[in-house]
């Protein structure tokens, strides 16, 4: 038997508990019956990475961009096509930093787009311009190995 994962919703953020052996048959919310792995990348605010830090137990990569970024425009299909291919061994979220300026200081990012890489609420790895969903893919896998 396989010990229960904590996953907190996208949709509404209720804390969930889930088997772990249970994450690849489309578990959901149990508050608001949302996909805990939606089929495209969320959105975050500030407020929601904190929680989403605290409370996940699968990797979280997270897209720093902001709309009047091109590669950030350019890159977002590709972001949306690696999170299919990922879920639910790894969870994709976006952070507009042109509405959460705090989030950018906090990060100390420089330029965008740029990927974080999350696992337990730490920072793993940082990646910054745009890549394709291969690239995203690849550099996922290389940095959760160990």
């Amino acid at each position: 038997m396989s010990d229960p994962i904590h996953i907190v919703c996208p949709a509404c953020q209720a804390k969930n508990r889930i088997p772990a052996a249970k994450i690849t048959a489309r578990p959901t919310c149990g508050a608001c019956k949302a996909a805990l792995f939606p089929d495209a990348p969320f959105e975050l605010d500030e407020a929601k990475l904190n929680k989403h830090l605290k409370g996940d137990e699968v990797p979280l990569l997270v897209d720093f961009w902001a709309p009047w970024c091109g590669p950030c425009r350019m890159m977002a299909p590709m972001f949306a096509q690696a999170a299919t291919e990922m879920s639910p061994q790894v969870r994709f979220a976006k952070l507009d930093t042109e509405q959460n300026q705090a989030v950018g200081n906090r990060f100390q990012i420089r330029g965008i787009p740029l990927i974080i890489l999350f696992d337990k609420g730490k920072e793993v790895a940082r990646q910054a311009g745009a890549m394709d969903a291969r690239g995203i893919v690849s550099w996922v896998r290389q940095n959760l190995k160990g």
